[in-house]
């Protein structure tokens, strides 16, 4: 039976393919150079989003310029100028790994051969990039996953058994900082502690986690009866890029006996580039850390880790035996340290782009992107009519625009219009924020393809709109 006879296989898959390659292709020569506009859907494709289920089979190579044409009018980070919120950049390498794992399609939930050295290797790869001492860890679907992951195994070391038996009507507290991510309150409120037992802990003057005030909370709690599961350190806050003081969160956790985790899903990568290490001073003393491979280390998504710096924790979690799925010989599958059943293999991504790049690449792009939020924030110092709301650290700014005369009561207003003009725009994809209270715009620099004479053009394209 050829291909063609199999209703299962497509027909004349071999041009498909290199229409594929096609596609592919002149997707990445689109992210090159920025846009002048973000296109809009043709209106006769839109169309036929509304025609009904297909009965009989139609036609792959129309479907998959059909696809095509609906994505390449569709919002992409990998273009040089997507500054808005924190997603993938698009590694080529990695299009060719999310092929790979497609086509082969391996389960990590159980034993899966090589596909677990890929994972294995990856996991210490990551960790030896940022500088964590691993013990254990997993790939997840993305950082609320891992950092749901990490509390759950934090959980079940300040109360053991409570996967089994719940928290038993006892009271439980999570900490993090004021600017913490809302992957956090998910967390807390799945893994049943509830989002009214978090304590936000103030800042300092660098938007840090205050470690005096933590103090005073976990001991407050601790006298109340209160039992501390975690505190959620945040390795480069999603607003903007604040490294909390992870050494001083340290000494603070470590003699009481409480759990820390950094989400750094966004800035953990930064620990690498020799300009920012120092911010992280500290790491190596936390008991887990997240990374998003999707955002900083620039592939597809879904592609996180979660790290954990004593191995047995994950297993006191999540280890199970089923009828369907023995242990043999008494090991343990890979789902035994795992929220997530079926699990793609999502590691070959950042595997195959720590190969072909190295780590050496990694840490010059990472360093260009602080390099470009530097210049941004120098460019808005000097600018008349633009305001820095705070002292960036990382790769994210948040600015307004603020034109002589304008009051001061209209700017809120001014400034959610002119990203909303931006966007529209398409030149410039930035997103609005607000920073105590003051609406404002706000750029993440993590895209690979964001060249230093870009940058100039935030404040031309928003000065023009504004």
């Amino acid at each position: 039976m050829s291909p063609g006879d199999d209703p299962r296989a497509l027909v004349g898959r071999e041009a498909v393919l290199a229409d594929l390659a096609r596609v592919i292709a002149d997707a990445w020569a689109s992210f090159d150079k920025p846009r002048i506009s973000e296109p809009e859907l043709d209106p006769a494709l839109g169309e036929r989003f509304e025609t009904p289920l297909p009965g009989p089979p139609g036609d792959s190579e129309s479907a998959l310029a059909d696809a095509a044409r609906v994505l390449d009018a569709s919002v992409s980070p990998s273009r040089p100028l997507y500054l808005a919120y924190i997603g993938s950049t698009g590694l080529e390498i990695g299009v060719l790994a999310s092929a790979l794992a497609a086509t082969y399609d391996p389960n990590l939930a159980v034993a899966a051969g090589g596909a677990e050295l890929v994972e294995e290797q990856s996991l210490r790869w990551v960790a030896e990039f940022v500088g964590y001492p691993l013990a254990d860890g997993a790939f997840t679907s993305g950082g609320m996953t891992s950092n749901l992951t990490a509390l759950l195994a934090a959980r079940e070391q300040a109360v053991p058994g409570a996967r089994v038996e719940g928290l038993g009507g006892r009271r439980a507290a999570v900490y993090c900082s004021a600017e913490a991510h809302h992957s956090v309150v998910r967390a807390v409120e799945v893994c049943g502690i509830g989002s009214a037992w978090i304590r936000r802990i103030e800042l300092d003057e660098e938007r840090r986690m205050l470690p005096s005030a933590l103090v005073g909370a976990i001991d407050a709690d601790r006298a109340d009866g209160v039992t501390p599961i975690a505190v959620i350190a945040t390795a480069g806050t999603t607003l903007t890029g604040a490294v909390d003081p992870l050494d001083a969160l340290a000494d603070v956790t470590e003699p009481r006996g409480v759990w820390l985790h950094v989400d750094g899903a966004y800035g953990l990568p930064a620990a690498a580039a020799p300009s920012a290490s120092a911010l992280f001073a500290g790491l190596d003393r936390t008991d887990s850390a997240t990374i998003d491979a999707h955002k900083w280390l620039g592939v597809q998504k879904p592609c996180s880790v979660v790290l954990l710096r004593q191995a047995g924790f994950l297993e006191a979690m999540f280890g199970h035996e089923e009828r369907y799925m023995l242990h043999d010989h008494g090991l343990a599958n890979p789902v035994d340290r795992t929220l997530e059943y079926s699990r793609p293999l999502n590691s070959l991504r950042l595997w195959m782009a720590f190969r072909v790049h190295g780590a050496e690449q990694y840490k010059a792009w990472i360093e260009r992107t602080l390099e470009n939020a530097r210049e941004l924030t120098r460019l808005v110092r000097e600018h008349d009519e633009f305001e820095l709301l705070h002292e960036p650290r990382l790769s994210t700014v948040c600015f307004r625009h603020a034109p002589t005369g304008m009051p001061a009561e209209d700017l809120d207003r001014h400034n959610l219009d002119l990203a909303d003009a931006m966007q529209r725009d398409g030149r410039i994809y930035l997103a609005p924020a607000a920073v105590d209270g003051r609406s404002c715009l706000r750029v993440a620099f993590v895209n690979f393809r964001t060249t230093r004479e870009l940058v100039p053009r935030v404040l031309e394209v928003a000065a023009e709109l504004g």
